[in-house]
This record gives C-alpha cells, structure tokens and sequence, in this order.
C-alpha cells in the first residue's frame, strides 16, 4: 500500500500543471493534499473523473487554505476538523477511518513574519496532538501534511541564521513536534533515512529550489504499533509543480 502526501499550493493551479497526470503516474493507493486554496465543489470539479474516493475541507475564507483525502478505498467514514471553533475555520484537517488505522492530513498554521501568529500555533500544536491521541485509542494513526516546522538541523539548509527567528523553526514549533513524537509517533522518513539531507520545500525566490536551499517541513508520522509495518519511506523532490514536493509512505 503506497500512500503520498503533498501540498499543492493550490488544487486549481495543480491541475493545470499537469497535476492529474502525475497521480495516475504515482498511482498511490490514497493521496492527502494541503492548501488547495478551493471551495469544496472547486476541488470536485477540477479533479472530477479521477478513479478516487475524493474528500475535501475547505476554508471559510475563499481560495485560503484547505485539505482533501483522495482514496481508491472509500473509508469507514471521514471527519472534518477537530470540533474546536477556534480551528476550525480553515479547513486544516481531515480524518479518514480505515479497517486497519486512522489516516489524518494535516496543514498545520504558520506562524507568520515577526512570528505574529506563533502563540495561536502553540496552542494548535497542543490541541492537534491530543485530537490524534484520542483517535488512537480506537485504531492506529497516520498523521500527514505540511506540519509547518523542520525538525532537526539536518532538515534545513540554513539553520543557524533560521533557528528562533524564522516561522517554522523556532523552538516553540520543534517543542510541538517533539511532544507528538514522544507521545508516541514515528517519523517514517528518518526511521529509514536517519541521516539523510533532503527537504520537501522551497522559497520561490532566488532559485532556492535549483539550489537545493530548502526545509522537510512535510511529514508522515505513524503510531508506533505501525511503524514495523512499513517498508519504506520517500520524498520526492523530482516532481514539481507547487512549491512543495510530495512525500510518502509504503506498508
């Protein structure tokens, strides 16, 4: 079973990219998307005809953030949000319960420049994990998305001149991520890939991406009864078409 996580930077813009055909030729079992940036129906008509169970969340706010979950398995049943207000309003979140585990994608805030919005994405951080950690007690869990923060040095290119000061890789936001793995969670890539350098996004500007100037701020994270269950785990930073790459699992 293959499952492939990616942050789109809209679905609309994908899919003029060429976006449908790069998932047929990935054919993953289910593929989780982030920052669609579509209403609802906006997400169905673009990728209407495709061979997927489609699921999406959208953002109060037009062409504003946004999830979905295409899945070839039509789930047990799917969950939108975490039943807090407060989080509720983005379309940041979408559950999917299969036989055997819980799959939830995820497109965690930023904190914005001058880190404004750093005190929200604490709280987030901590809400987020204990939403996972009860749907844990029914199943196991496989977290995935754009969490938003790159971990560990090894995850960006440039972490001196970044640490503390950058949204995405302050301590607050390494906490956060700390507190999920420790609580129980596995980062599938570095249990295959301990020290490898290879990021998953990169800035527009200044060619950072020909460079390889970028951050691994796209995750997938399993409960630990799953982790012995995979067989491998990639990024692949040879597909484009967003600013972001997918990444993905095999189990």
């Amino acid at each position: 079973m293959k499952l492939i996580s990616w942050n789109v930077n809209g679905v609309r813009a994908a899919a003029s990219k060429g976006f449908v055909d790069k998932l047929h030729e990935l054919d993953p079992d289910i593929m989780c998307l982030q920052e669609t940036k579509a209403q609802d129906d906006q997400v169905r008509e673009t990728l209407f005809g495709i061979d997927y169970h489609v699921f999406s969340n959208s953002a109060v706010k037009k062409g504003y953030s946004g999830t979905a979950i295409l899945s070839k398995t039509e789930p047990l049943q799917v969950i939108n949000d975490m039943g807090i207000d407060e989080h509720d309003q983005e379309g940041r979140v979408i559950a999917a319960e299969f036989k055997d585990f819980w799959l939830v994608t995820v497109y965690t805030p930023n904190s914005k420049n001058e880190l404004l919005r750093l005190d929200y994405r604490v709280q987030w951080d901590r809400d987020f994990m204990n939403y996972v950690l009860e749907l844990q007690k029914k199943k196991p869990v496989i977290v995935c998305g754009d969490l938003n923060v790159a971990h560990k040095p090894i995850d960006i290119k440039n972490d001196k001149s970044n640490y503390d000061k950058s949204p995405g890789y302050t301590q607050k936001e390494i906490d956060g991520l700390d507190a999920l793995i420790n609580a129980g969670f596995v980062d599938s890539f570095r249990q295959f890939y301990p020290d490898q350098e290879k990021f998953s996004w990169w800035s527009f500007r200044a060619n950072t991406r020909a460079r390889n100037i970028g951050w691994r701020i796209d995750y997938f994270l399993v409960s630990e009864s799953l982790a012995s269950s995979l067989t491998d785990a990639f990024i692949l930073n040879e597909v484009e078409g967003s600013d972001h790459c997918p990444v993905g699992i095999a189990f």
